[in-house]
């Protein structure tokens, strides 16, 4: 074997991100869950990006605010539904850092919706992360803004009934109709293809702010197997026939300067 056949066998082409803490002491997430996944792609991104020291986590109170113990970056854990109005202000303090929030879908869209709106109609130049689970995860699974038509939750047993309850909320659409808006986009983790397609969308979300062009936006469909009442091989397959024909993957708005 050539020395150049050794250099290239010996090089380094995957492996545990260096901001991604390694759990000692347990892991608290459910098996088949995509919400560690989420740390995971974001510590590859800010490692790349070489932005891990100049980094600060806004999480709110759910699932989501696990990622705090599993991020070796500052962080902030907020009331429930507020991480877009602190984010707005450890920005503003802090304007050449990344700082970005992660949330689900019922602490941005219900009890976080006066938040987001606030944080969109001034165009803040920070990056919301949402975990789109279509429950509340934490709390029992009930029905969250995102649960789909007919889907059985613990407050819908019959399924979502559109009469009662409405539809499921849209928010990678919603949020690119806003002018504050640079960049909206909505990934998921349910096969190796669309991870590292999720992943460029975090990056791209994060490019956005460094920037300074305005709010940038990424919706991950994430895995929920407990509150789903599935195990997490048939999750993966709840997400490919329910989720994605309602929810479509893709960038729905990239813009380099707001008018």
């Amino acid at each position: 074997m050539s020395e150049e056949a050794k250099v290239v066998t010996k090089q380094r082409v995957a492996g545990r991100p260096k901001l991604l803490v390694r759990q000692t002491a347990g892991f608290v997430y459910c098996p088949g869950c995509h919400e560690p996944i989420t740390a995971r792609a974001i510590a590859e991104v800010l490692e790349e990006a070489g932005m891990g020291d100049r980094t600060i986590g806004v999480f709110d109170i759910g699932c989501s605010s696990f990622l705090l113990g599993l991020l070796d970056i500052d962080a902030v854990l907020t009331p429930h539904g507020r991480p877009p109005d602190m984010a707005t202000a450890v920005k503003r303090i802090y304007p050449d850092n990344i700082v970005f929030t992660v949330q689900g879908d019922g602490g941005l869209l219900s009890i976080g919706a006066d938040p987001l709106l606030g944080a969109l109609t001034r165009a803040e130049k920070i990056t919301i992360i949402m975990l789109n689970n279509a429950v509340y995860g934490t709390t029992g699974g009930q029905m969250a803004p995102t649960s789909l038509v007919g889907q059985k939750t613990t407050t819908t047993p019959q399924g979502r009934d559109v009469i009662r309850t409405g539809f499921p909320t849209h928010a990678a659409e919603m949020i690119s109709t806003f002018k504050g808006t640079a960049y909206s986009a909505r990934g998921a983790f349910n096969n190796p293809y669309n991870y590292e397609r999720t992943r460029g969308y975090i990056k791209t979300a994060f490019q956005k702010q460094m920037d300074k062009v305005g709010l940038s936006f990424v919706e991950i469909l994430c895995a929920c197997p407990a509150n789903w009442r599935l195990s997490p091989e048939d999750s993966l397959k709840w997400i490919e026939e329910k989720m994605l024909p309602e929810f479509p993957l893709g960038e729905f708005k990239s813009v380099d300067k707001i008018e």
